[in-house]
Formats: structure tokens, sequence, C-alpha cells
């Protein structure tokens, strides 16, 4: 996507669409790219039509796109990849041959963890962190080559994928380059002027932002992964720790190179989600707000008032990134069932169905209950994998498919439903003039029969996972423990 003097965009569709019609010359709010009809969805499971429309993006100076949701973003679902854990082999090769299931679950989205070599000294367990990086330009021998990186990009690309690459900018490992070049100025010393590791992280090097000449070399770096391999965008790893300045040069810079470079960022502040900057950022209140109402210590009232809190707060078109799991998650925490028990999969699909960019984690698709060794070898088991994967795919299906479930500012809103049991259920209906989803979720452990007051609750709906079902006004719906349930239609 490239901007015009007007601040118009003129888009390049991904090869996941057959091009019918590019029109550069539309304004905003009109159709700029048509599918083809016989365009295939889900890697060819059904035919559809479908229209793009490209709202106004205000200009942002010399960040190029606003920190808005770019299109193409707007209806997908990450899938965060952990290549170490993924198979026997834990390369690129091996996982290459998963691509083709991730594609049928639903999932459009790849976010890789960090791909380059492993720093030694200081190693924790038999194989060190991702996130301890000695070389920001190299890839880590254990999972292959640069050349099969850069072909697993090329497939992911081919079957209609975006690809995230994971980038860690607050910290090093002790021999990265950098440090063995002589760079010690680019790094935070102490009294002594020993380089000092961010918290316990003692297998990393801090890095010193008001440097100038390291800032540049990590902005190089990132531009080499969109030259280079073609990455469509970067995870930034706890990027609330890395001044907003540099932010603002950094992704002002990449966007140079390529307009619609899609930038996620670790971290929770309405700061970074403003204009030009992060266009999503994670919900991590929200999730933990989750695990307090499994574990009963909040109800749906809780969840009730954070949505209308981040609706107040954040600007219209920002991506919240919605999870119950993740590598953070998963390893210090717990596996979802862990942390939420009964609830964990009222609470995954509640992340679809509010506004949100919702994130899959490797090996969620198959029920994985464990946690996953960071350090070591630990393979998931994939023996669940058909079960669970029947769960995702529908709430996959209509975040790709439903209007009203789009990120940013072309979803639509939250309107909560009055129930008779406001302290036990969350209710609540998003309509456009496309689709409509009510979704319902009994948020306790009990049988609860709630009544429902909303005229726009009445009429037949599409239920997900169970065919049609007709609503009434005052209806009293029974719910198991934490069963949810959630309705649709298009128009």
């Amino acid at each position: 996507m490239q901007r015009s003097e007007d601040c118009n965009f003129l888009i390049s569709a991904p090869n996941a669409f057959n091009r019918k019609s590019i029109d550069s010359t539309k304004p905003f709010g009109e159709v700029l790219l048509s599918l083809d009809k016989n365009t295939q969805k889900r890697g060819g499971s059904a035919p559809f039509e479908s229209t793009l429309y490209v709202r106004k993006l205000f200009c942002a100076g010399e960040n190029g796109m606003s920190g808005y949701f770019k299109i193409m973003f707007e209806n997908r679902t990450i899938y965060e990849v952990n290549i170490r854990q993924y198979t026997p082999e834990g390369t690129f090769a091996a996982f290459s041959d998963h691509l083709p299931r991730l594609r049928d679950l639903g999932a459009d989205v790849l976010w890789f963890m960090p791909i380059y070599p492993i720093g030694v000294p200081h190693r924790k367990g038999s194989l060190g962190s991702y996130y301890s990086i000695s070389d920001y330009k190299g890839v880590n021998p254990e999972f292959g080559t640069a050349d099969d990186f850069r072909r697993l990009v090329d497939k992911a690309h081919d079957m209609g994928f975006s690809v995230l690459l994971d980038m860690v900018c607050n910290h090093t490992a002790w021999d990265n380059v950098w440090l063995l070049e002589g760079h010690k100025e680019w790094y935070v010393t102490d009294e002594s002027g020993q380089v000092v590791s961010p918290f316990d992280w003692t297998d990393t090097a801090k890095l010193d932002y008001g440097n100038h000449d390291m800032r540049r070399a990590m902005i190089d770096a990132m531009k080499y992964w969109i030259t280079e391999f073609g990455v469509d965008g970067f995870r930034e790893d706890m990027a609330g720790l890395v001044p907003l300045d540099f932010w603002r040069e950094a992704i002002g810079e990449l966007r140079k190179v390529r307009g619609d470079i899609f930038m996620l960022g670790e971290v929770e502040d309405p700061a970074f989600d403003q204009e030009g900057l992060f266009d999503a950022t994670y919900a991590w209140e929200f999730g933990h707000l989750m695990e307090r109402v499994a574990g009963g210590a909040y109800g749906a009232d809780a969840l009730r008032g954070r949505l209308d809190y981040e609706r107040d707060t954040f600007p219209a078109g920002a991506g919240r990134l919605r999870f119950t799991s993740n590598h953070d998650e998963n390893s210090w925490s717990g596996s979802e069932y862990e942390r939420m028990g009964a609830a964990a999969h009222a609470m995954a699909a509640l992340t679809f169905v509010v506004p949100s960019i919702p994130l899959i984690y490797s090996g969620q698709e198959a029920g994985e209950r464990r946690r996953l060794n960071f350090f070591d070898k630990d393979l998931i088991d994939w023996s669940g994998v058909r079960v669970m994967s029947e769960f995702y795919r529908p709430l996959c299906e209509i975040k790709n498919r439903l209007s009203v479930l789009r990120s940013g500012v072309s979803g639509a809103p939250v309107r909560h439903i009055s129930s008779s049991q406001p302290e036990n259920v969350l209710a609540f209906k998003r309509t456009d003039d496309r689709s409509a989803l009510i979704a319902v979720f009994n948020m306790t452990p009990y049988h609860i029969q709630p009544a429902f007051y909303d005229e726009d609750y009445c009429g037949v709906w599409n239920k997900l996972w169970h065919g049609n079902a007709e609503l009434f006004y005052g209806q009293y719906d029974p719910f198991a423990p934490w069963e949810f349930k959630i309705y649709y239609r298009e128009f």
C-alpha cells in the first residue's frame, strides 16, 4: 500500500486474493478492490464473493500510514509459532508441512517467535531463550538456514498467510555481534562501567536507547527482514520498555520501506496505539481479568466494565490482541486449563467475538494442557488436534466472514443486552448493515436460567456449531456451567 500526495492509498492485494478489478483512483469509502467470485475461502472449502472497502485513513506525517488497522488484518486470526516444540525436528522445513492444516483451521497470520541465533554465555537450559539474540541478521541453525526460512515465508505467502517476525529491541545476548564488535556504549552500564541485565534476565544485556548509532542499527536490522525475506510485520517484544520516541522514529522509517507493514506491540498503553505507531497492542488486563472471573474472584460485570473502559480509553482504530495463551502465559503461568479450568473454552471463544485480534498459540488447537519448557526441547502433544480444531475452526470462520467482527474502526461496537442475571451473564450484540452477532456467556460454574430483555434479540438466528435457533423477548435460557451461545445473521 502506497500513500499518494492527497493521502489516498494504492493497495496491492496479497497472493491469497484473485484480482478482479483494481481502481486506485477511487476515493476513500468506495470500492477499491473486488474479489473474484471464484476465489476459494479457507484454502478451498467454499467459493465466496467479497468486496474490500477502503476507509479514510488520515495522514500521519513522516510515519505514512496511521496506526489504524490495515484492511488486510481486520478480519484475521494470528497463530503464534513455536518452531522448537512444533515437530520432532524443530525446523522450518518440518513446520512448513503443517501450513495446509493451519490454513484449513482458519489461521491466516503467522507470528514466528524469534528465529535468530541464541546466545551462549549465561544460557538458560540446554537450548537457551529465543529472546537472547546474538545476531539480529542471523538464523538459529537449530531451525535451519536463512534459505530455509525464506522458502517458508514464500510458501506461507503463496497460501495466503501473512508473516510476522518476533523482534527483541530491549536487550541482546552477551555474545551479540554488537558487543563482540566493541559497541559497549550501545548498552546500559552500572556505576562501575559494567553492562547490566534487565530484571533477572541474566542471559541478556540491556540496550541503551540514548545511543543514536544503536538505534540506527536496530532499525536497519528490521529493514533487513522486510527487504530480504518479505516479512509483513513485526511483533515487538516488551515494546513498553523501549522509549516511545524510538518507535515513532523506527515505524516511520519502516513504512518508508513498506507502507503497509504491520506492527504488533507487547504493551498495553493507549499512547502506543496513537496515529503512526502500533497497529495493535496487547489486551493483557482483559486476559488476566478472564482468569480472575474463571477463578470466581469477579463476575460478568467486571468483563462488561473492562470492555467499556477500553472503548472509552483506547483510540477507535486500536487493534487489541486477545488470547487465553501465548508463549509467556503457557511457560510461566500455566496452560489455559491450569489458569482457567472449565472456563477455558468459554474464554477462548470470547476473544473472537469481542473487538479483537484473536491469537491461537501453538498447541492450543490440539488441547495441549502442559506448560511447554521454554529453554529445552519439549514436543507438543498433537493427539487432540482433530477435536479442538473443530472448536477453533468455526470461530476463525466467523471472524473472517462477519463484517461486525472486523478489528479497528471497521468492526461494530459492543452493545450490551440486559438480562435478569447481569452479575452472571455477559450478553451483547454487534450489528451493522451487513451482519449481526449475539453472544451470551454464562460466567459462572453453576447452572443458571436467565431471561433476556432486548427487542433486537428476537428472531431466527444461525447458531454457531448447532444450526438455527429462534430467540424471543423475555426468553429464559438454560445454561450449563461456563456454557456460551453465539448467534449470527448475514444480510
